[in-house]
């Protein structure tokens, strides 16, 4: 009953991390603030290890709600754009390649790491893989937090100097509703079966690659057509944040310095990539700079597609990049890790 009780006060004080942030306007507030918290919470001999059961349960959570982004509007968007989405693809292999050669060449990463640290956003996914496959989370978070920081930070200001936005709000209509228990029953279960099925073939992260594959055909094909419920979906974020700082109760101080050069030489290519493939798929798509940039940016998918509409640009345009992107990355780097692992 104790061991119950103390496993109940982490997630509390995750929560609380979360929340404070979230109020603060931190982006990726409720997993980077329950992280936070748990990791300060770390130092304390309250901390408890984390169960598997919980960890699986936000994996499950992430998976499915990453997956609801795939609506047909979405996929609509990318069938107007296909020039643009194939750059986008190639765009994310150079900058993944350009980041993996600074971090291996310059700071001395193992390729696997660096590989994690080096993918131009899907950060609750990446991280997920990273504790998974025991990788240096705290090393991958850094770097992957200062990118996301950074563009939040400086991209709006860099938007208003250069680009021009439409009335991109309109296109958002009225969002999706709340999925029913039986939608959300069948996504969880499917999500659970072919995780099993991953589990064995010793996949990356099996439980969250398969939520995301199977939310993703069922919102695609509308089979389900609901979102999860928000208290659900940042349930798990807070899970994830738990899971996440038990990797980082150990960080120390010349770790975090070594990692900051690393992670600003790794967001500095990347812009400079991103910032290349934007001016020609621009031109390309007949979209001004600004879409071309928020899209091209190695952000977050909701972050990147809140700031298209608070900046007035396409969210579509900017969206389905970034969901491309997202999937692109949920999809492919389990198996990329797993097979670079698969000597040590």
């Amino acid at each position: 009953m104790r061991l119950i009780f103390a496993h109940l006060a982490q997630i509390l004080i995750a929560g609380l991390g979360g929340l404070l942030f979230q109020v603060l306007g931190v982006p990726a507030a409720w997993l980077s603030g329950a992280a936070i918290a748990m990791t300060l919470w770390g130092l304390t001999r309250w901390a408890v290890p984390m169960p598997r059961a919980l960890a699986d349960a936000a994996m499950l959570i992430s998976g499915a709600s990453m997956g609801a982004a795939v609506t047909p509007e979405a996929i609509a968007a990318m069938g107007r754009y296909p020039s643009s989405l194939i750059l986008l693809i190639v765009a994310v292999v150079v900058i993944s390649c350009a980041s993996v050669l600074w971090l291996t060449r310059v700071s001395g990463w193992r390729t696997d790491d660096a590989v994690l640290a080096s993918v131009p956003g899907a950060l609750s996914t990446v991280l997920a893989i990273a504790v998974d496959r025991k990788a240096e989370v705290a090393s991958i978070a850094i770097v992957q937090n200062v990118r996301l920081f950074v563009l939040i930070a400086l991209l709006p200001s860099a938007v208003v100097m250069v680009g021009e936005g439409g009335n991109g709000a309109a296109l958002l209509g009225q969002g999706l509703p709340v999925e029913t228990p039986a939608g959300m029953a069948f996504v969880f279960g499917g999500s659970l079966i072919v995780g099993a099925l991953f589990n064995r073939l010793k996949v990356a992260a099996p439980i969250l690659l398969g939520a995301t594959l199977v939310s993703t055909a069922s919102h695609g094909t509308e089979l389900v057509t609901g979102v999860i419920p928000p208290v659900i979906a940042t349930g798990g974020l807070v899970l994830i944040g738990i899971f996440i700082a038990e990797r980082f109760r150990d960080l120390q101080r010349s770790t975090l310095k070594k990692t900051l050069f690393a992670a600003l030489g790794s967001l500095t290519i990347g812009m400079v990539v991103a910032v290349a493939f934007a001016i020609l798929a621009a031109w390309l798509a007949g979209v001004s700079f600004a879409n071309g940039l928020v899209a091209f940016a190695p952000g977050g998918l909701e972050a990147m597609t809140v700031l298209a509409l608070i900046l007035g640009l396409d969210p579509l345009y900017v969206g389905s990049h970034h969901l491309v992107r997202f999937l692109s990355i949920g999809l492919v780097v389990p198996f990329v890790v797993a097979w670079l692992q698969r000597d040590r």
